[in-house]
């Protein structure tokens, strides 16, 4: 049971952090098709501090700001992740370019034309674009939950922060060298959505395409980032 004295702090707590919800769902709004709305991520997000109110502990050495903040996120990709709307046969399509991206670029040597990668598969290339877009549809998060999926997440437990903190570096210094060797236009294209954080309609402009074509291209992007992470895991 709670106090009275309790009750107002909890009160207090959740009008104070209410604006972090919101500039959380809209910075995660930006990257997400326009299907997504901002009401649905605020409320999941709302979910999320609340757990937040009812879990932390301050003597787990973390801030309430930094948990808040972690438990929110967390519960927005929930959210996200039910929505996971791809067809069984589009995944085993998405799994088959991951795995003919990464035989190629360990056959050429270098990151394998569109061309190549749709002859690999025996698709005219007009197939294996709309295949793009088809497997983007679901792939349009923050690119941590990307490389990271199917991978189990990270324990609460304060004595594991040091392993926890040196395999996250060695994951993201995996990924920068991924990044660095796409082909130049993917890595603009990466940079622009995900750290100048531009939706895909204003990345289209930069690079003067159409937002279908970006959408072709970041997914062609993720297939290679796989690829690349997946070797060097």
């Amino acid at each position: 049971m709670y106090t009275a004295q309790g009750r107002i702090k909890q009160s207090e707590l959740l009008t104070q952090y209410m604006p972090l919800v919101r500039r959380q769902a809209l910075t995660l709004q930006v990257r997400l098709p326009a299907s997504i709305e901002l009401d649905d991520l605020i409320q999941a997000g709302m979910v999320g501090l609340l757990e937040a109110l009812g879990r932390f502990d301050a003597s787990q050495g973390a801030t309430f700001a930094t948990f808040a903040s972690q438990r929110i996120r967390g519960a927005m990709m929930d959210e996200l992740r039910t929505r996971d709307w791809l067809p069984r046969s589009v995944r085993r399509s998405a799994r088959a370019v991951d795995n003919t991206v990464r035989r190629l670029e360990q056959q050429l040597g270098r990151p394998p034309e569109e061309s190549e990668i749709a002859r690999d598969l025996a698709m005219p290339l007009n197939e294996y674009q709309q295949l793009l877009n088809d497997t983007n549809s679901g792939q349009l998060l923050p690119f941590e939950e990307l490389v990271a999926e199917g991978s189990e997440p990270a324990k609460e437990d304060a004595n594991n922060l040091p392993f926890d903190q040196l395999l996250d570096h060695q994951q993201r210094q995996s990924l920068i060298d991924a990044i660095e060797a796409l082909p130049e236009r993917e890595k603009l294209l990466m940079a622009l959505y995900y750290q100048e954080e531009l939706n895909l309609k204003e990345v289209g402009a930069v690079l003067g395409v159409t937002e279908s074509r970006v959408s072709q291209l970041h997914s062609q992007a993720i297939s290679r980032l796989r690829a690349r992470l997946y070797d060097a895991a």
